[in-house]
């Protein structure tokens, strides 16, 4: 069991806090605009999108970046953090979190580009998660053509934990791009006709300008926190997930086992009234598998805030839906298999997925989300 000691903030610090560092968090503040009483204006002409069910989502009111720079030991968590900023130098900053043990998934954030949760990224890991920069589109060694140099796989297999390892914002997030390497891509091999030298010497020169990048963070000791994207922001990290829960409810999230469902209501209570129960529903480990780490998900929407193609829930359900979907429709008690999938196969459903599976990778349950979506195509088109 590890000692503790009670901080100046008044926290419970473990051993290894005794040696903090000084660390900057800059973070995206928003304060909403106060409702107007008056009816908004609607236009008739306008186009909306088809799909939309809570129409414009698009939050208003004062957008702004504030720096705090306090001292905190690198094993501590960014929660840990944001709580000691709150406590001893901003009661105004407001965040959401439950547990703080990972379990709630309601702490979800942007931290340096990449959605995570306060309550398990920790100092160390996101002041270090860029330095070694790599490519989660390539196979190890395969655009220098040295077998030597080692990169993470760009997914895994389900049921593996997502390691702490380096993520390039430009996995998770395209638009993070910065210029510099933009112009470098372009200026190195503009049509796509450079050979093998060329490449490894354009790819090197990449890589050193991430990594040139990753020192100047690492020396700054800078860790940018924004609420999670495709959300609609409440107040500064806060963001509205109603829309998010609307859509795996949607999908009937629970277990559905009716083998009466062609009587009337009160013939079928009066049935189940006098009818006993023959057996329990039994299952085999095998089938049991097929849905068990489904089950683990805990809705923190990191997935959804991956996914480029989640907006609010308007124009596609989001992965945290087909995963709840996918849960129920693997459940060999589930009767309404047939009925699940034809649900999902709507044009805001599964058919919106464009399989670019950055879904998987912020999974704190280690479910691997683009597989799972991959399948449900695979089980709608049979």
């Amino acid at each position: 069991m590890t000692s503790q000691s009670t901080g100046s903030d008044g926290s419970k610090a473990s051993s290894p806090d005794r040696d903090p560092r000084p660390v900057t968090f800059r973070i995206a503040r928003f304060t909403p605009r106060p409702q107007s009483e008056r009816p908004a204006r609607t236009n008739p002409f306008a186009k909306s999108n088809p799909f939309a069910t809570t129409g414009n989502r698009r939050a208003r009111g004062r957008r702004w970046t504030q720096e705090y720079t306090i001292r905190i030991a690198p094993q501590r968590t960014v929660l840990d953090a944001l709580l000691q900023i709150k406590r001893a130098v901003d009661p105004t900053l407001n965040f959401r979190y439950s547990c703080g043990h990972g379990m709630c998934g309601s702490d979800a954030v942007l931290i340096n580009g990449r959605p995570d949760l306060l309550c398990t990224a920790t100092i160390a890991d996101c002041l270090s998660a860029s330095k070694s920069m790599p490519n989660a589109f390539a196979s190890p060694g395969a655009a220098s053509g040295s077998p030597q140099v080692q990169q993470s796989p760009a997914f895994r297999r389900t049921g593996t934990a997502t390691p702490k390892t380096a993520i390039p914002p430009s996995a998770s997030h395209p638009d993070s791009v910065s210029d510099s390497t933009a112009s470098d891509f372009s200026a190195t091999d503009p049509v796509g006709t450079a050979g093998p030298a060329e490449l490894s010497e354009a790819t090197s020169r990449i890589d050193a300008t991430h990594l040139t990048k990753t020192s100047n963070i690492a020396e700054s000791s800078v860790v940018e926190i924004r609420p999670l994207p495709g959300f609609t922001p409440l107040r500064d990290l806060i963001v509205d997930t109603d829309a998010m829960f609307e859509q795996i409810r949607r999908f009937k999230p629970y277990l559905v086992h009716d083998d009466s469902s062609a009587d009337s209501g009160q013939a079928a209570r009066a049935k189940a009234a006098k009818a006993e129960l023959a057996s329990e529903y039994q299952q085999a480990p095998e089938e049991l598998a097929r849905y068990e780490l489904l089950s683990t998900c805990i809705a923190c929407g990191l997935c959804q805030g991956a996914c480029p193609i989640y907006a609010g829930g308007e124009a596609f359900a989001g992965p945290a839906a087909m995963i709840a979907a996918a849960r129920f429709i693997n459940d060999s008690r589930d009767s309404h298999r047939q009925e699940r999938l034809e649900a999902i196969d709507q044009a805001d459903g599964i058919q919106a997925c464009q399989s670019i599976r950055a879904c998987t990778r912020p999974c704190p349950r280690g479910i691997d989300v683009g597989e799972e979506m991959w399948k449900l195509v695979e089980a709608v088109k049979e």
